[in-house]
This record gives C-alpha cells, structure tokens and sequence, in this order.
C-alpha cells in the first residue's frame, strides 16, 4: 500500500482536535483546506479560523477556497497530489472534490448515525434528552450525511452534562476513530456498510434564534435540556420582563426540581442567593446566566446588583 497523502478539510475548534491527532501520528498532511478569514466582533477585525491559525503554527499548507468549485481551486487541489481527504466539521463538498483522491473522501461526523444527521448533532442530542451518543466514519456521497459507514464509537451522556463538555469528549472519541478509520486505509482492510434511513429519523437541524428560545410552558426537564444542550454556545435565552424594564436573557446552567405549586409558568422568584423560575411541574434553579452587556455570571453574583419585583415573568 502507497503512503497516505492527506488533505484536511475543517473549520472549527473540535476540527483542531482532530487535524492534531492526525499530525502527531506523523500521517503526512499534504494540505488543509478551511473557511476564508471573515470581519468579526464589533471592530470588524479579520478573525481566521480555529484550524487555521493551527494549520499556520504547524507550517501546513492552507486553501481557503470561497467557492469549491473554482477551477483555480480545483487545479490547486490537485496540485496536491493527496490520495485520500479527511472532512471534520467542513461544508458539503461537491463531487468533483470529494471524488478527486484515488482512496476517496472520508467524514468524521459527531453522531451514531443515521441519527442526528445535519449541522448540531452534538447540541441537539442532548436537547433531545438521549442517554447516549457517539462519532462515526463514514465516505462522503452527494448528500448530507448518508454515505457509507467505517466505524462508530459509542458513549454515554451524562446526566448534567453540557454540549461544551460533551463537545470535548468526542472530540477525544473522534480523534480515536479517524486515526483507526486511516489505519483501515492505510492496510486495506476497510469494510463498509450501507446506512439504513431510520423510520423517524432525529435530525440535527441548523441552530438559529427561534429553536434556542425557552418555552417556559414546556416541562422542567425539556427546558433543562435545552439548557444544556445550548451551553456555552450559543446559549438558550429568553425574555424576562420586570414592570418597564425587558431584557433577553441568556442561561448556562440550572438545576429541575420537580413539585407541584399554584404558580404561573415563567413566574420568577428570587432571594439574595437563588434565582428561581417556576415551570408546569416544578421549578428551575438558575445557577449561571448573562444579562445584556453584562459578563456570563453565577446568578447569586446578579442578584447582589439587581432586585426584581413580585411581577417578575421569564416569557
């Protein structure tokens, strides 16, 4: 078997996770394909990537294509002469990319699929209060997540654990199975299987504005993992109206406990240390949360600059 010769494609922090792995089994990374640099912030100052300010460090060769069918691009990443791309957290590729290296186009998505395909597996497993989940490879086809299957490596998901954490944790498992998925390929043993389209499949649609939104008339345990499933980024909110005064709220962490009282949902309580939100059955107990303009603070450090009246709602 010829030595692999690998092009990277990625953007995000859990990508840098990956394209490391890869770089200290000593696999030669002919080059690394990422999002162009883009305006950021309230200054617009140029912010470049997660991957390629480590691609940058490690003197690996960067394209930052904005357009992926390009001619240039095209003949630049042939140029590169690699026999094999790894994608980790890219945009979808068109065939002529993806069928371009002799051993093909391999993806490390953040889920046990078939389910959670899309765009926020990681974020939308928890939302959805599963008790596990996972990473697979798998070679990329012309759609969205359905081509077939390497390998999967399966993990629980813990009780209180956010999607950063669990961000993290398969970060660690991906790394694990691209490095087994290039081993397959490197001493031909890969076998692979076709995915089997779930009757109900649990889709990881796009996060926007709308659907990290709380309803506060949800159960506690819904709102909970929303919560979670959202923090640290880009974090469940809501508004909170005190007489006059509305602001949108962001929330980080909480606790459910479950009771049975008189109180309208999204009515707030509150004393010197806890910062309370009644649901349909029971109540939140917000521990971490940020108000406009302010920092990301513990919400007994809120309430010692902040009094809210009897009126309070969260709505």
């Amino acid at each position: 078997m010829e030595k692999l010769r690998i092009v990277f494609m990625g953007t995000p922090d859990f990508a840098v996770g990956i394209l490391d792995t890869i770089y200290q089994n000593n696999y030669e990374i002919v080059g690394v394909i990422t999002a162009p640099d883009k305006p950021a912030g309230r200054g617009q100052k140029v912010s470049i990537s997660a991957v390629k300010e480590y691609a940058l460090a490690k003197n690996l060769n960067v394209l930052q294509p904005t357009n992926l069918k390009a001619t240039e691009f095209l003949s630049e990443l042939e140029q590169l002469n690699a026999n094999l791309q790894v994608v980790v957290a890219f945009r979808m590729l068109p065939e002529v990319v993806w069928k371009m290296p002799q051993l093909g186009t391999f993806n490390l998505h953040a889920s046990l699929l078939p389910e959670y395909r899309g765009a926020a597996p990681i974020n939308w497993a928890i939302i959805n209060g599963e008790t596990k989940t996972g990473v697979t490879t798998f070679f990329i086809d012309d759609k969205i997540d359905t081509g077939a299957l390497i390998l999967s490596k399966e993990t629980p998901i813990g009780t209180n654990e956010s999607a950063g954490e669990l961000h993290d944790r398969l970060m660690q498992l991906g790394s694990d199975a691209v490095i087994e998925t290039l081993e397959l390929i490197k001493t031909e043993k890969v076998t692979t299987t076709i995915q089997n389209s779930a009757t109900e499949e649990k889709t990881a649609y796009k996060l926007n504005k709308e659907n990290c939104k709380i309803d506060w008339t949800q159960p506690g345990n819904t709102i909970l993992n929303l919560i979670r499933g959202l923090s640290p980024y880009p974090a469940a909110w809501s508004y909170i109206k005190d007489g006059t005064a509305e602001w949108n709220v962001k929330f980080y962490e909480a606790t459910f406990e479950a009771t049975t009282h008189n109180k309208k949902a999204g009515t707030i309580f509150t004393t010197k240390k806890d910062f309370i939100i009644y649901t349909t059955d029971g109540f939140l107990k917000i521990t971490c949360l940020q108000f406009p303009g302010k920092k990301k603070m513990q919400a007994h450090e809120l309430l010692n600059g902040i009094t809210f009246t009897e009126n309070a709602v969260a709505q």
